[in-house]
């Protein structure tokens, strides 16, 4: 899990990820003088310690090397989530509470996520069928769709292979009335 950047490094890496393509050294300090005071040796030594701690890749041009971005900030901002939310000693409630501080903007792109992660789904009322369908945990992380009528351990008679009234393994027509066979 990557450390989060200090205040430096992350403003290099926004520029970094930014711009999408391979930068200088020189590139990154000019944009930064926009907003601060800072030297050259500085910003060399932030480019470095961030491909010691494999956030960028260099390729040397010269004497001098060109940085690029290993992954992109959305990457590096979902693996510190993850890594905060796996420390909870609650995970469901570390997200309910995450949730609860998240803008009607964010909840939405949250749903939208959700959507592209999930595939397109049924409408959670109406299974394929048209009857009214319910989403059950079974295993840790599993989910199967209920439906109303059947039992939760029960096996739907079309999945199962079986009539309805037989015993596993029994063959109707060898019972009275049958054939024998």
């Amino acid at each position: 899990m990557p450390r989060p950047l200090g205040e430096l490094e992350d403003a290099v890496m926004t520029r970094v990820w930014k711009w999408n393509r391979p930068v200088t050294v020189r590139e990154v300090l000019e944009d930064l003088q926009q907003e601060r005071s800072i030297a050259y040796t500085t910003v060399m030594t932030v480019l470095d310690n961030l491909h010691q701690k494999g956030w960028v890749r260099r390729e040397a041009e010269g004497r001098a090397y060109r940085y690029e971005a290993v992954s992109t900030r959305a990457a590096y901002s979902a693996a510190l989530m993850n890594d905060a939310w796996s420390q909870s000693d609650n995970p469901a409630a570390a997200l309910v509470a995450f949730f609860g501080m998240m803008s009607e903007e964010q909840r939405r792109a949250l749903r939208d996520a959700v959507h592209i992660v999930q595939g397109p789904e049924e409408d959670p009322e109406q299974g394929a069928d048209g009857g009214e369908t319910r989403v059950t945990p079974d295993a840790a992380d599993e989910k199967r769709v209920e439906k109303p009528d059947e039992k939760p351990d029960e096996k739907p008679v079309e999945a199962s292979g079986e009539k309805q009234g037989e015993k596993p393994g029994e063959n109707p027509d060898s019972g009275p009335g049958g054939t024998g066979r």
